[in-house]
């Protein structure tokens, strides 16, 4: 950003809009959302009226300009597209529309995903400090200042920053396609050293560990549903967590602590094997220490080990590359449903396990 550019507040770039209505019982609605860190509006949800208890609404449509009041030092602003035209938000979503001859919607979409903003709007918000209470309220959005070169820079930097966003791209498909052969690669190393492991085949479940549930699910919905989630707590890892490589920790859910202790049995301890029981079955991963303590949802099998008789990375490369684990889940799941991966199967593996010096 130039220094050149004057500094200029939101009062003077947006003019508030107000589209009231009030809401009728028998009616379903789908409420809107506003992502964290400018990543956009969404729908959250879909209620029949009768569930949502104050009636009076506020519908949004394509280009406002909403943000979610009380995170709004998250960087919860955003522009309405198409997906949530004529849906509606509540009173904690003040909505906007921008004067386009001062500012172009695209540069704004961008500096919404600047952490200035959120610094910014955290530094405007008052309240207590407790998350739900920490609000911006609409006089203090009108002081919310943005860089305002001309429209014509503010395309200039738009296009610019959409033409790096192409190079990123490309760069990402050509680094997963590198990353997918050599993935190949070393699962044909692995496969090839466990081949020559010769020692008698035996189940997985004779090598976990006496003093744990060895083989678990995780909780059922009942224990565990959406509404538990929150924006920051213990992380609960789900079956998109869970890869070959380790944990991908890019989109976490969160409980609370009180809700993690009443699920205490579903704690994960470093070294477990984390096992997908669904969708790519046999995708699993080695729980790192900074995880223990960690919760699994139901979509997930843990296997907690013996680690005085084995290694756990040694049993998840078994997993991974092993031809008698590939041809034994080829041969057991075929026809069945992916949830028909449970405990008892993944018990079964069949493991050829040296000693523990040589895994």
């Amino acid at each position: 950003m130039s220094r050149k550019w004057p500094i200029v507040p939101f009062s003077e770039l947006f003019d508030r809009v107000e589209r009231k209505f009030l809401i009728e019982d028998d009616v379903e609605y789908q409420t809107i959302g506003v992502r964290w860190y400018g990543l956009g509006a969404f729908i959250r949800d879909s209620k029949m009226g009768m569930n949502i208890s104050r009636k009076q609404q506020w519908r949004v449509e394509t280009g406002d300009i909403l943000y979610n009041k009380l995170f709004a030092w998250k960087g919860a602003f955003a522009i309405a597209d198409e997906t949530v035209n004529s849906h509606i938000v509540s009173d904690k979503f003040p909505t906007y529309k921008h004067r386009p001859n001062r500012i172009d919607l695209d540069y704004l979409r961008y500096y919404f995903r600047t952490p200035v903003l959120a610094k910014e709007a955290a530094s405007l918000s008052r309240g207590a400090a407790a998350i739900s209470k920490f609000t911006l309220n609409p006089p203090q959005f009108w002081l919310l200042t943005i860089p305002l070169p001309p429209l014509e820079e503010q395309r200039r930097i738009v296009a610019r920053i959409e033409a790096l966003a192409g190079k990123v791209e490309e760069a990402r498909r050509l680094r997963e396609g590198a990353t997918a052969e050599a993935n190949v690669l070393v699962n044909a190393v692995a496969r090839q050293k466990l081949e020559e492991l010769d020692v008698e085949v035996t189940e997985l479940e004779r090598w976990l560990a006496s003093d744990r549930s060895g083989i678990q699910t995780g909780p059922f919905g009942t224990q565990l549903s959406s509404t538990d989630f929150v924006n920051e707590g213990i992380p609960v890892l789900t079956i998109g967590n869970v890869q070959h490589g380790g944990l991908d920790l890019n989109q976490v859910k969160y409980v609370t602590e009180q809700k993690a202790k009443t699920l205490s049995r579903f704690e994960l301890k470093e070294g477990d094997i984390l096992f997908a029981r669904m969708g790519t079955v046999g995708r699993s991963c080695v729980v790192p220490e900074m995880a223990a303590g960690w919760l699994y949802n139901y979509h997930i099998i843990r296997v907690a080990l013996d680690k005085t008789k084995v290694e756990p990375r040694f049993i998840h490369w078994i997993i991974r590359a092993s031809q008698d684990v590939e041809e034994y889940l080829d041969k057991t799941i075929r026809g069945a449903t992916r949830e028909g991966v449970n405990s008892k199967i993944v018990g079964s593996l069949p493991c050829r396990i040296p000693s523990l010096e040589r895994q």
